[in-house]
């Protein structure tokens, strides 16, 4: 299919010029001012809105198992739902049970992604070690194109991480290339102040973010960016909600560390009066991990995305229904952790960030898209548009706006943590490799039209850090 958006001001983290953008057989086949109109063109009159790359969202979980239920968004209706919103590429999350064999779980992942309509990849987590893992890891990032491994440092006697499991798995990823992320949270410290809390009475939402205190990530954050200073790999640390964590960052990279802090649009906008609330389904829709924090932590987050300390926004997506919220019911660390916000993203951060004045609209491209594809190295097939690049575009019409709400949106899940909210800016097209995929609110998504993305190993700076992985050779470990 060729199509030609005509007429627009493309927005690229870089730079903002008025152009036309052609697209042919999914990739941007050409970028200039009136550019001829190939015979059987499409035509997308993009007149006073801006052209940019489609959203990429780094941290998704579609379809999850999780805390004794599965969420209720699947890989096919969340990338549409995606797509509504103008994000075009996900990368979600392979997550084996411990002692679980982890291409046996990447199979099983990759074999729900067929439903997606959006592009998409995996970061793989690492939740138990040994020498079948170091393996599995090798053959991941050298034959399946997986380049990141996560860590949970939270969720004692499940899928937490202990200081062992990272030094191996980190060492691991120095070796082969490839880059750790961690959840930050000291898990030791949460399931204790949770007994805590339960033992005293405290069993509804209320208690969700005071067993896991702004403290709590700080700790953990310090804790892998020593342990990967030490080792020598650099370090992606997902959704930073505390001002805490975002220090550690902060003073890591002061002292020459690669590290890259990833922020979700709800933790910028929403705040932790949520819990709050006397009605039981309208508090633990809130609950995710780390929870919502205070205003105070909100301008925190705002400026260390501004100063640059903060480099991706990603709104870890993962729905469970009020049945399956109410789990929890009398026991809030029953609750399935989880928050939806595929579908807003980019309409948030364009009216929290652009539309304030704290970011430009190169700098919302660079926070939506570009970073990440940089980061995950697949930089520039997507994140940006140039010639030859994937023709993953949408069209934004800065003078749209709605009102966020459950019963427009097209998310699986009966609830919206941004309801209510009025939204200025929202993508009147979509394109996913040059197929229109949303067209003035009218969805378009085609069940598995999506294709993975393999992301290499990265060159630099692994390739010299790399000599040093001999000191940290991982060691077997097999659990009883």
């Amino acid at each position: 299919m060729t199509t030609l958006i005509r007429g627009g001001t493309v927005v690229t983290a870089e730079q903002t010029f008025r152009a036309d953008v052609l697209c042919e057989n999914g990739k941007i086949a050409a970028i200039g001012e009136n550019l001829d109109i190939p015979t059987g063109a499409q035509i997308i009159d993009a007149g006073g809105q801006y052209v940019m790359p489609g959203g990429i969202d780094p941290h998704t979980h579609m379809q999850l198992p999780f805390m004794g239920t599965v969420a209720s968004e699947d890989f096919y209706t969340g990338t549409a739902a995606a797509m509504a919103g103008g994000t075009t590429s996900i990368i979600d999350f392979v997550i084996p049970d411990p002692e679980q064999n982890i291409m046996e779980a990447y199979k099983t992942w990759r074999e729900w992604a067929k439903k997606s309509t959006a592009d998409y990849g995996f970061h793989v987590a690492i939740t138990w070690w040994d020498d079948s893992v170091a393996k599995d890891m090798g053959t991941l990032v050298r034959e399946e194109g997986v380049n990141s491994f996560k860590h949970f440092m939270a969720y004692k006697g499940a899928i937490m991480a202990d200081d062992e499991i990272l030094y191996n798995s980190f060492s691991r990823s120095l070796a082969l290339g490839a880059m750790p992320t961690v959840h930050a949270e000291n898990g030791e410290l949460v399931f204790q102040l949770q007994k805590k809390l339960l033992e005293e009475g405290i069993t509804g939402p209320e208690g969700h973010p005071l067993s896991r205190p702004p403290a709590a990530e700080g700790e953990a954050a310090n804790r892998a960016l020593r342990l990967a200073e030490v080792i020598g790999v650099p370090l992606y640390i997902v959704h930073v909600s505390a001002s805490d964590a975002l220090e550690e960052i902060k003073r890591a990279r002061g002292a020459g560390q690669r590290v890259y802090g990833e922020v979700l649009a709800g933790h910028l906008t929403i705040d932790d009066s949520v819990y709050r609330d006397t009605d039981f389904t309208a508090a633990a829709a809130h609950v995710m991990s780390p929870p919502f924090r205070s205003k105070e932590h909100q301008a925190a987050l705002w400026k260390g995305l501004q100063g640059g300390a903060l480099h991706t926004t990603a709104t870890d997506h993962c729905c469970f229904c009020a049945d399956q919220k109410a789990m929890g019911k009398d026991n809030f660390a029953q609750i399935p952790n989880g928050c939806a916000g595929v579908e807003d993203r980019m309409s948030v951060l364009w009216t929290h960030g652009v539309n304030t004045g704290r970011l430009t609209p190169s700098e919302f491209v660079a926070i939506t898209s570009a970073n990440a594809a940089r980061i995950f190295n697949i930089y520039p097939q997507k994140g940006v548009v140039a010639v030859g690049a994937d023709a993953d575009l949408v069209v934004w019409d800065p003078e749209l706006s709605k009102t966020i709400s459950v019963k427009t949106h097209h998310q699986n899940v009966d609830y919206n943590v941004f309801e209510g909210m009025t939204v200025k800016g929202l993508a009147s097209h979509t394109l996913s490799r040059g197929v229109l995929t949303w067209k003035d609110g009218d969805l378009r998504a085609v069940k598995g039209a999506g294709q993975y993305v393999k992301r290499p190993a990265y060159p630099a700076p692994f390739d010299a850090l790399a000599k040093r992985a001999a000191l940290h050779k991982p060691r077997a470990v097999k659990r009883s």
